[in-house]
């Protein structure tokens, strides 16, 4: 038995020493409370914060990000998905592989930053390194420009140079990244064609309309035919509401109609405008906003090479008028 003799040569009595009866306990010391009765644990899900995620096929893992249709968020996903791989612990290089039209340093606020791009590396004006902005924070998260805005590349740019340029991401003094993401052009073009060439993987943002999945539909066909064979897509900017009100079509009806792994959906957030203002990207923002979880949570999925469910959001009843009686 435990007592306090190692402090005091005369231990005052403890709880240990006196019986379970309430009556013989001495003024200074109360009875110890009943322990209460153990009741089963309720069954929850774990929650996959506990653990870091397992990266999962061989680095690096060079994934393109694109959609054909213009303003669905494919640099907003490239931005927030690659902050959230870096807050995970993984080493990436975002290439903004848009020539002319470059926006992801403004929506990372790294544009004062950009002083060489991979123009600069191919002339031989600068070496790879020094065209590689480090975000101050978080230090394995690395901005590779193609060019400097309003500029056209030389003719000999192409799915080959960007080959080369991955390739020498690979082989650096420092150590391959785990990820290498490209923020692809809009269209078809050569520039499309350019961004998929060096890429394994391919993330397609589309939104739930009409225009956008015809789109997607054709890029996919495209990526297909490239050798692209894991393609997952993102579902941006979806309001429930407008779902439940039949405006709006669903992400099960997305899935059924493009016939991808869905790696996650991304609700309408006002936020995100802000963020783009601010150069400061959503998954940084304390509180979360729902859109940052998101992301969050598809950047997960994509480091174990895993996909998400869609489920029906169920409909709201149409409001029946006098005259429904009548059958109008």
């Amino acid at each position: 038995m435990l007592s306090l003799q190692l402090f005091s040569s005369n231990p005052k009595p403890t709880l240990l020493d006196y019986p379970l009866n309430p009556l013989l306990y001495p003024k200074c010391l109360k009875p110890p409370k009943p322990y209460p009765k153990s009741k089963p644990a309720p069954i929850s899900s774990v929650l996959q914060w506990n653990r870091k995620p397992e990266l999962a096929g061989e680095t690096p893992r060079v994934v393109v990000i694109t959609s054909g249709k213009g303003g669905v968020g494919k640099t907003t996903t490239t931005a927030n998905v690659g902050l959230s791989l870096a807050r995970l612990g993984f080493s990436v290089v975002a290439i903004d592989a848009d020539v002319g039209l470059r926006n992801l340093d403004l929506l990372l606020g790294l544009e004062n930053r950009v002083n060489y791009t991979v123009v600069e590396v191919l002339n031989g004006d600068c070496r790879l390194d020094q065209a590689l902005v480090r975000d101050k924070r978080w230090s394995n998260f690395e901005l590779l420009c193609i060019s400097k805005p309003r500029s056209k590349l030389p003719i000999g740019f192409g799915g080959k140079a960007l080959v080369w340029l991955v390739d020498a991401l690979k082989a650096r003094e420092e150590g391959s990244p785990d990820f290498i993401l490209i923020d692809c052009p809009a269209g078809i073009d050569a520039g499309f064609i350019t961004a998929i060439t060096p890429a394994n993987e391919a993330v397609l943002v589309t939104t739930p309309d009409i225009t956008s999945l015809r789109d997607a539909d054709r890029v996919t066909g495209l990526l297909e035919c490239d050798g692209i064979r894991d393609i997952k897509m993102i579902v941006n900017r979806v309001r429930t509401d407008m779902i439940k009100g039949e405006d709006m079509m669903s992400v099960l009806d997305v899935q059924e109609m493009l016939g991808l792994a869905l790696l996650g959906v991304i609700p309408e957030d006002s936020e995100v405008i802000r963020s783009t203002n601010r150069g400061y990207p959503l998954v940084l923002n304390k509180p979360p906003t729902l859109a940052g979880l998101a992301f969050e949570q598809a950047a997960w999925r994509l480091v174990e090479q895993d996909s998400m469910k869609a489920v029906m959001v169920e409909e709201e009843p149409k409001k029946r008028g006098f005259f429904s009686f009548f059958g109008g």
